[in-house]
C-alpha cells in the first residue's frame, strides 16, 4: 500500500500550512542554509526578502512591517561577522511602536551582535537574543512595544555533533498568524 503524504493547502498566504483566521496576517521566514542559500521572509503572500529579490546579506536580515496595515516599511541587511554594529543599532531604535518585525539569519547573525543590540531586540520579544552565537540559525518575529516573548522564534546552535552542514546547523522555517494591532495593545 503506497503512503501518501499530507499537501500543503494550495491558496493559503505564503504557502501555509493552515489559513489565518480573519484579522490576522499570515508570514513564513525561512533562516538561510550555511552561506550558499539565502533566507526569505514572506508576508501576505509577498516576498519581502529574499536571493532572488537580491535584497539578503550575511548576518541578521530584517523586515520592518506595520502592525495596523501591513505596509512593508522598509528592509535591510546587517554583515555580523565582519560589518559595523551601529547600522544595527541606528536602525533598531528607530523601530517605531506597532512595528513588527521579522527576522533571519544567513552565516553568522552574531559575531559583532553587542548587548545593546541584542537588549533591543529582546525588548521586541526575543527570548533567545541574549544567547544565540556564532553561525546560528535564527529565525524571529516580534514587535516594537510588545509586552511579552514571542511565540514565533526559534535558534538552532551551532554545534560540531549535530550539524547539518560542514560547520552550520540546518535552516530554520516558522510559518503562521499574527493579529493585527489593535489601537491600545500590541498582539504577536
Amino acid at each position: 500500500m503506497k503512503k501518501t503524504q499530507p499537501k500543503k493547502k494550495v491558496g493559503n498566504y505564503c504557502g501555509n500550512e493552515k489559513k489565518c483566521p480573519y484579522g490576522h496576517f499570515a508570514f513564513k521566514i525561512i533562516s538561510g542554509a550555511a552561506n550558499v542559500v539565502g533566507p526569505s521572509i514572506c508576508f501576505e503572500d509577498n516576498i519581502l526578502m529574499s536571493s532572488i529579490k537580491n535584497n539578503i546579506g550575511r548576518g541578521l536580515n530584517f523586515a520592518l512591517v506595520n502592525g495596523s496595515n501591513g505596509t512593508l516599511i522598509r528592509t535591510n541587511a546587517f554583515d555580523m561577522y565582519s560589518g559595523d554594529v551601529k547600522p544595527l543599532l541606528e536602525f533598531l531604535n528607530s523601530v517605531e511602536d506597532g512595528t513588527l518585525v521579522f527576522l533571519a539569519s544567513y552565516d553568522d547573525p552574531a559575531t559583532k551582535l553587542n548587548e545593546e543590540a541584542r537588549i533591543i531586540l529582546t525588548s521586541f520579544g526575543s527570548s533567545h537574543a541574549k544567547k544565540v552565537g556564532f553561525r546560528d540559525s535564527w529565525v524571529f518575529v516580534g514587535a516594537k512595544g510588545l509586552k511579552a516573548h514571542s511565540p514565533f522564534e526559534e535558534v538552532i546552535k551551532n554545534s560540531k555533533d549535530t550539524n547539518k552542514y560542514d560547520g552550520w546547523p540546518e535552516m530554520l522555517e516558522i510559518e503562521g498568524c499574527i493579529p493585527r494591532k489593535v489601537n491600545e495593545g500590541h498582539s504577536v
